[in-house]
C-alpha cells in the first residue's frame, strides 16, 4: 500500500511559479520516504491539487454549461446530447468521472493528512498551511461529487486494501455537508495568515477560499433540493432506512448560509478583495470582460491557472478563424439578458418557444436593424434585438454583425464582423462538420485579443468569486428574512457594476426571490452555476423545453430578415426526480456486494449477478 509510482512526477504547474524538484523521482519512493523530505512532501500536496477539474473545456471537463439551457455544444459525440436528450444511464462513460477522479483525489488529500506531521524539516508553520490545504482541498472534491450525485460516501481516511467495501455507503446530504463545512473550518483556522496570493503562491488555498467554499455548500444545503424535500421521501439507506435527504423544512439552514457568506463577504473585504471595478468608469463592458481576463484580480476567491491551454478557446472562436465554434449560447439566454435601462425584454413565449411576448414598456424590437452604433456593443445595421441591452450582454454574446478580434483573411489585421448566416463566411453553408448551430458564440471568458493558432494567453479559470458570494448571501438572507435592506444592498452591488439601475423597492421575498435568481442566471453565466442552481430551487422542469436559435439555414446578408427567425434545435428532456441527479455509477453499485451503495431514485441499476 505505501508503494507510489512516480508521485512527484505531475507537479501541478498552476499552482506555483515556484519549481519545486528539477530530478525525476525515485518510483520506488514509499509514503514514509515522501514525508520526510520537504520538498518531496510539498509536492505530494502539490499533486493534490492536480485534481482541480479543467472546467474551461467544456467540450470534455465540463458537462454542466452544455447540459443546461445556457448552451448548446455544436460537437456530435459531445456528452452533453445524451445528458440533453436523457439517453444516459449509470453505465455511460462519464457518469463515473466525477466520482472517480474527486475520490481519487480525496484519497491523496487523506494520505497527506495522515503522513504530513512526519515531515520534521519544515516549521510548524508550514506544516499548519499545508495541513489547511489538504483539509480545503478534501472539502472542494467532497463538494464537486455531492453537487452531481447528492449525498454521497464521506471519505475521511484513505481507505486500505483489507477494508469492508459494504461499508462504503451514501451518507444523509446534511452529513456531508456538515464535513465539508468542518474541514472548511479547519482550513480556514490553518490558512489564518493566508488571505490572498503572493508570487508564487496563486492557486493555493486561501483562508478567503475555504469560507468562500464554506458559503457555497451552505447555501446548497438550505435549498429546496435537499432543505425538506417530499420528492426524494423515498432516497433512503438500505440498511437502516435513514432518509438521506431531510424530510423536515428547516428554515435555520437559510440563516447559516447567510452568516457563512456574510463572514466570508466581510473578510474578503478586509483582506483587500472586491468586485472588480478597475474598467467601470471606462467602460462596464470591458469591466465586466476582465473579471475573467485580468489573472488573479481582486474579484477571485478561488480558481486554477490553465496555463496554455487553447482547445476550449478554439471552441468560441469562428470557423473563419479556423477554430470549432461549438459553444454555442441558446436564444433563450440571449434573452433573458435586459436592456440597458434594466426592463425585462421579453416576458415568455408563444407557438412553442419560437415568438415572444415582448413587453412593450422595454422598448425591445425583435426586427429591423440599427440606424445607429455604439462602440463596443453594436454598429449600424445589426439586428435592433442586439441593441440597447444591458453591459453583461455584450462582454459575453457574440452575435451576427458584432465584432469580435481581427479577421485571419488580412492577418488578424482589421477588424472581423461575425457573419453568422448561412452563406456568411461564419455561417453553416461555409463550415464543415464544426459549425455555429444557434447563430452565437460563448464570448465571456474567452481573451479578446488571443489569435488562433498562434499566440494563446494564460489564464486563470475562476472556481469561486466575490460576485457569487454576493448572490449566495443576498439569496439566503432573502429566504431567511425576506427583503431586509442588505438583500438589495448586494444585489444592487452586482447591478451596479453592471452598469444597471437597482431593483425596484417595495419587493415582497417571492417577488425578490424570482429577482436573484434571474441575477446568478446573468451573472454567473457560464461558469457551471445554473445547473445546479435549477436543481436546487427543485425548477429542473425548466431544463425540459425546447431550445431555440437563430435561423442559421438562411440569410444571404447581415440584414437579411430569414436569418433572424427563431428557429427550433431540440428538444430537451428533464424527468423528475431522475435528473436532478447523476446516477451513482454502475461500476461502484458493483463494488458493493450487499447493495448497500443506493441508487439515486429514477435510475435503474443491474444488482443481480454481484456475489455475497
Amino acid at each position: 500500500m505505501k508503494k507510489i509510482a512516480a508521485i512527484l512526477a505531475a507537479i501541478f504547474s498552476l499552482v506555483s511559479c515556484e519549481s519545486f524538484l528539477d530530478m525525476a523521482p525515485d518510483e520506488n519512493l514509499t509514503l514514509d520516504d515522501v514525508f520526510v523530505n520537504r520538498l518531496y512532501t510539498r509536492a505530494f500536496l502539490n499533486n493534490v491539487y492536480s485534481y482541480c477539474p479543467y472546467q474551461a473545456d467544456m467540450n470534455w471537463d465540463n458537462n454542466y454549461t452544455g447540459a443546461c439551457d445556457e448552451m448548446e455544444i455544436a460537437y456530435g459525440a459531445h456528452t452533453t446530447h445524451d445528458m440533453c436528450s436523457g439517453a444516459w444511464d449509470p453505465t455511460s462513460g462519464f457518469v463515473g468521472a466525477i466520482w472517480t477522479d474527486m475520490y481519487a483525489g480525496i484519497r491523496k488529500a487523506n494520505q497527506f493528512l495522515e503522513n504530513i506531521d512526519k515531515c520534521t524539516d519544515a516549521e510548524p508553520a508550514v506544516i499548519r498551511r499545508w495541513k489547511g490545504e489538504a483539509y480545503f482541498l478534501r472539502a472542494f472534491y467532497h463538494f464537486l461529487i455531492f453537487k452531481a450525485y447528492g449525498p454521497i460516501p464521506i471519505a475521511d481516511h484513505a481507505l486500505d486494501i483489507t477494508e469492508d467495501l459494504n461499508a462504503i455507503v451514501r451518507q444523509p446530504a446534511d452529513d456531508v455537508i456538515d464535513f465539508i463545512v468542518d474541514d472548511c473550518d479547519r482550513a480556514a483556522e490553518a490558512l489564518v495568515d493566508m488571505d490572498v496570493w503572493s508570487t508564487n503562491d496563486t492557486g493555493r488555498a486561501t483562508r478567503i477560499a475555504a469560507l468562500a467554499l464554506k458559503s457555497r455548500a451552505l447555501l446548497y444545503i438550505a435549498s429546496p433540493l435537499y432543505n425538506g424535500n417530499p420528492m426524494l421521501a423515498d432516497l433512503k439507506d438500505p440498511a437502516t432506512g435513514k432518509n438521506l435527504i431531510s424530510q423536515t423544512y428547516d428554515p435555520e439552514k437559510w440563516k447559516r448560509a447567510a452568516d457563512a457568506a456574510k463572514d466570508c463577504i466581510d473578510a474578503a473585504i478586509a483582506a483587500g478583495h472586491k468586485l472588480y471595478d478597475n474598467e467601470l468608469a471606462v467602460d462596464p463592458v470591458t469591466n465586466y470582460q476582465n473579471i475573467f481576463n485580468v489573472n488573479w484580480n481582486e474579484e477571485v476567491l478561488w480558481g486554477r491557472n490553465n496555463a496554455n491551454g487553447d482547445h476550449w478557446l478554439n471552441c468560441s472562436d469562428p470557423t473563419s478563424f479556423g477554430c470549432y465554434a461549438i459553444f454555442d449560447p441558446t436564444q433563450e439566454l440571449v434573452d433573458a439578458y435586459e436592456m440597458e435601462d434594466g426592463s425585462t425584454p421579453i416576458t415568455g413565449y408563444k407557438d412553442n418557444g419560437l415568438t415572444p411576448i415582448i413587453n412593450p414598456d422595454s422598448g425591445y424590437e425583435d426586427s429591423g436593424f440599427s440606424t445607429d452604433s455604439y462602440p463596443n456593443r453594436w454598429n449600424v445595421n445589426v439586428c435592433k434585438m442586439y441593441t440597447h441591452r444591458e453591459p453583461r450582454f455584450y462582454a459575453s454574446i457574440n452575435f451576427a454583425g458584432a465584432v469580435w478580434k481581427t479577421t485571419r483573411a488580412s492577418n488578424w489585421t482589421t477588424p472581423h464582423v461575425n457573419e453568422f448566416w448561412y452563406n456568411g463566411i461564419d455561417g453553416k453553408g461555409n463550415a464543415g462538420s464544426d459549425y455555429c448551430k444557434t447563430g452565437y458564440l460563448m464570448k465571456k471568458l474567452h481573451y479578446p485579443t488571443r489569435i488562433p493558432w498562434q499566440y494563446t494567453p494564460n489564464q486563470v479559470w475562476i472556481y469561486i468569486r466575490l460576485g457569487e458570494i454576493y448572490l449566495n448571501y443576498a439569496e439566503a438572507l432573502n429566504e431567511y428574512s425576506g427583503p431586509v435592506p442588505d438583500v438589495y444592498t448586494y444585489v444592487n452591488a452586482i447591478r451596479t457594476r453592471a452598469a444597471l439601475p437597482g431593483l425596484a423597492s417595495g419587493l415582497d421575498k417571492d417577488q425578490m426571490r424570482e429577482r436573484i435568481h434571474h441575477e446568478r442566471r446573468i451573472e454567473l453565466a457560464f461558469e457551471t452555476h445554473r445547473w445546479s442552481d435549477v436543481r436546487r430551487w427543485l425548477e429542473g422542469e425548466t431544463q425540459g423545453q425546447p431550445i431555440h436559435s437563430m435561423n442559421i439555414w438562411e440569410g444571404i446578408s447581415q440584414t437579411d430578415p430569414a436569418f433572424y427567425k427563431r428557429f427550433f434545435v431540440e428538444n430537451r428532456v428533464f424527468e423528475s426526480p431522475k435528473h436532478y441527479f447523476y446516477p451513482i455509477p454502475q461500476s461502484e453499485i458493483d463494488k458493493n456486494a450487499k447493495h448497500l451503495l443506493v441508487q439515486n431514485l429514477g435510475w435503474i441499476t443491474e444488482t443481480a449477478g454481484v456475489p455475497e
